[in-house]
């Protein structure tokens, strides 16, 4: 078994959660721990995380003390993130039908990969998504694991910040009460995004911890909700087909009326076929789809963390616990896709908020979405930059003291290294598609299986069981979707076909 240190390196999660923020339980044997063994390397790793693992990395050493319920709620939590502004745009391109068909293939084979996922822990008894791959594969395992959610991380990170180049122009211009976009430097979502990391996220990703983690995670997750909320009523009231001036009329209601009752009376046969909406579509957007969901269903590296701390832990009770939360998280992505497709139809955009300002731009209930959403994302940028750097130093400096240079140094150049991206990335869709169909595939469908595959005792189970004959396929299975989303995706960037979704 592997020394302490290395159990550490855990619990970096997509979509920008972190366990600590996800499990409020802090033991007084892991505060102990941290306060006798000063000489443990690593100490920001020690100092983020509030915990350490016990000195055998198995299951019955730590009593865990989260409820079902709660651990339902973190799960949860640790699924949602940015992918959901993109899901409606992959339902314009895939038509309803064929999405909800793809929608429940992903939601499935997201909970078989962490049944895989548990049945390998429960053999070992080991609580990090990376040492399964340190006990499947040796270091090269470990070290796979550890690049593929660094990079799940990093995609999780720039499509917040590209969320924040996209949304702050438009609250600022709602706040100003401009009818246009001016050609003004705060009205420019590149020089916003800049300056809103260096004036907020790097201050706080320069902290040794941050104590406003736990509070952080629940508030995305309410954040989510309430733009879910918004795109049900919203749908409603966006008036079909969307008028050439509408995007001109202001914050009065009665005016809006109007117009809508005037573009009732214009509606024209072929604007009506515009309102309909497609069941079945396939077009070179369509490659897409899958990336974007697998992008939205990541929570795995998460599943071990909240197995240790459930109270009165086993396999079928967390199989239910992930059951139960990826079955919320699907209804919810479900209908935000539905309604935000319903509203726009094909005009919805690749960052399904940035399309309500075609709309109406005062209007009062997407600005105070926009407004959540865009502090949402801004305090979670920082919590998800933490493991992230946590990890390079593992990799790069292990069995090093803390240095703040050092510590310094790797979260300045993430935060420059991720901002390039953001500015000269076309849209957020190519984010979801490049992160989607990389380390998304590898987390969900190849690592689990493969890591099921060589851990499962051949004597539990013959490498030509069923079991482990499902496991290869599963694995096989990822590593076609991959390599059939990359290429299409390569292509269609060669094509120079891809909408430019949230470029304006």
């Amino acid at each position: 078994m592997e020394a302490p240190l290395q159990t550490e390196m855990v619990e970096l999660v997509p979509n920008g959660k972190h366990s600590e923020g996800l499990l409020p339980v802090v033991t007084p044997m892991a505060h102990n721990q941290r306060v006798e063994d000063p000489t443990r390397s690593c100490i920001e790793g020690k100092s983020f995380l509030q915990k350490s693992p016990s000195k055998e990395p198995h299951f019955t050493d730590f009593e865990g003390k989260t409820s079902f319920g709660m651990s339902v709620f973190n799960l949860s939590n640790a699924i949602m993130g940015s992918g959901i502004l993109g899901l409606a745009y992959a339902m314009a391109n895939t038509g309803i039908i064929l999405f909800l068909f793809l929608l429940t293939a992903v939601a499935l084979l997201s909970s078989y990969s962490i049944h895989l996922l548990l049945k390998s822990s429960g053999v070992v008894g080991i609580r990090a998504y990376e040492q399964l791959g340190y006990r499947a594969f040796g270091t090269p395992g470990k070290l796979a694991a550890a690049l593929a959610i660094t990079l799940q991380n990093i995609g999780a990170m720039s499509s917040y910040l590209y969320i924040i180049k996209s949304e702050l122009p438009l609250v600022i211009q709602t706040f100003l009460n401009l009818e246009e976009k001016t050609s003004d430097w705060y009205m420019n979502g590149n020089y916003l995004v800049i300056l809103v990391s260096v004036i907020v996220i790097l201050p706080l990703a320069l902290m040794r911890q941050l104590g406003y983690l736990g509070y952080s995670s629940g508030f995305s997750l309410s954040c989510m909700v309430f733009f879910l909320i918004a795109v049900i009523y919203k749908k409603f009231h966006v008036p079909c087909p969307l008028p050439p001036n509408f995007s001109n009329t202001t914050g009065n209601f009665s005016h809006v009326e109007v117009m809508e009752e005037k573009v009732q009376l214009q509606v024209e046969p072929e604007a009506a076929a515009f309102c309909t909406p497609s069941y079945f579509t396939l077009n070179s957007q369509t490659a897409y789809t899958i990336p974007i969901m697998a992008f939205a269903f990541v929570c795995h590296p998460e599943v071990l963390p909240i197995y240790t701390e459930l109270k009165d832990p086993s396999k079928k009770k967390m199989q239910h616990i992930s059951n139960l939360s990826i079955a919320v998280m699907y209804v919810m992505y479900f209908l935000a896709a539905l309604f935000g497709y319903l509203s726009f139809y094909d005009r919805v955009e690749s960052e399904l908020l940035h399309t309500y300002s075609k709309v109406d731009p005062f209007d009062v209930l997407i600005l105070c979405v926009r407004v959540a959403v865009l502090t949402a994302v801004t305090l979670t940028v920082p919590i998800v930059l933490f493991p992230v750097r946590r990890a390079i130093q593992q990799m790069l400096f292990p069995n090093q003291e803390f240095s703040w240079l050092r510590h310094v140094v790797i979260a300045f150049s993430l935060l420059t290294c991720i901002n390039l991206l953001v500015i000269f990335a076309p849209n957020i869709l190519g984010i979801f598609g490049v992160i989607g169909a990389t380390s998304a595939p590898c987390l969900i469908f190849i690592f689990p299986a493969i890591f099921y595959f060589r851990i499962m005792p051949t004597e539990k189970e013959p490498a030509r069981s069923t079991p482990k004959v499902l496991a290869l396929c599963f694995a096989v299975l990822g590593f076609l979707l991959m390599t059939m989303s990359l290429s299409f995706i390569i292509i269609d960037w060669a094509s120079g076909t891809s909408r430019h979704g949230g470029n304006h």
